[in-house]
């Protein structure tokens, strides 16, 4: 028979959360720490790292690093030492824009972060991690259902729903996942005129099955599944309050 750990919670586990300052990665932090995690929080501003660790547990730890740049990141992971679990939820603000609108150099930089943060986070996160530990990224379900203006968003959520596929072969037996969200209220969609963030918000509350549009919580919870789970790997967890049946 398979030695498999039946240790299924996240008590003294340590979990890496890159982009947590705010929003899911944040409420993720929240939800771990509330585990018993020892939670690691990172993202680009001191400030906001400051901030989200007055919401955190006394011993929570919290690093501000740059992650659209590869040497950075290089050096965090090479001091932070072995961990369990690594959560990337890191973005830009998502801007809307149909292709004739868009300049490239702006898609570019949502790319960086989005897509090439993340893969620079695995490469040198990656061997780092404990046995039995898991990678957990994030992507969207813009890929399956894209809406006028979504083509970068699209994009990158195509490409990371690719990247754990393979990453879960490459990387077995570290457990790779993500999770596509559909609409959730964040900052994410700070970069938007609140008069058209009222008004995507409210189409999406008279039309979901769920009858709301998602919150930062709902998704903390699949991240904790991902994580406590042992047997699922490259999969790409839809939670979208059934965005993608309508």
């Amino acid at each position: 028979m398979n030695n498999v750990n039946s240790n299924r919670d996240l008590n003294g586990q340590r979990v890496i959360l890159l982009g947590a300052s705010s929003g899911i990665g944040l409420a993720t932090a929240k939800a771990a720490a509330a585990e018993q995690a020892q939670v690691v929080i990172v993202s680009g501003n001191e400030q906001r790292i400051q901030a989200a660790l007055q919401q955190l547990p006394e011993g929570s730890e919290g690093y501000a690093v740059d992650l659209s740049r590869e040497e950075n990141i290089r050096s965090f992971f090479g001091t932070i030492g072995a961990f369990d679990h690594l959560v990337y939820t890191a973005g830009e603000n998502l801007v809307l824009n149909t292709m004739n609108q868009t300049e490239i150099n702006d898609a570019r930089r949502f790319m960086d972060i989005r897509f090439w943060g993340a893969f620079t986070a695995v490469k040198y996160g990656a061997p780092l991690i404990r046995q039995g530990g898991s990678i957990n990224l994030i992507g969207g379900t813009a890929s399956a259902r894209p809406g006028k203006g979504w083509g970068v968003a699209a994009a990158i959520c195509g490409a990371m729903e690719g990247l754990v596929r393979a990453l879960a072969v490459e990387l077995a037996p570290v457990r790779v996942n993500s999770i596509m969200p559909g609409i959730v209220d964040t900052q994410l969609w700070k970069g938007l005129p609140e008069a058209d963030k009222e008004a995507l918000f409210a189409t999406y509350n008279r039309t979901l099955p769920t009858g709301r549009v998602g919150l930062a919580e709902d998704i903390a919870l699949g991240y904790l599944y991902l994580m406590k789970q042992q047997y699922g790997t490259g999969r790409n967890l839809v939670i979208d309050g059934g965005g993608v049946l309508i």
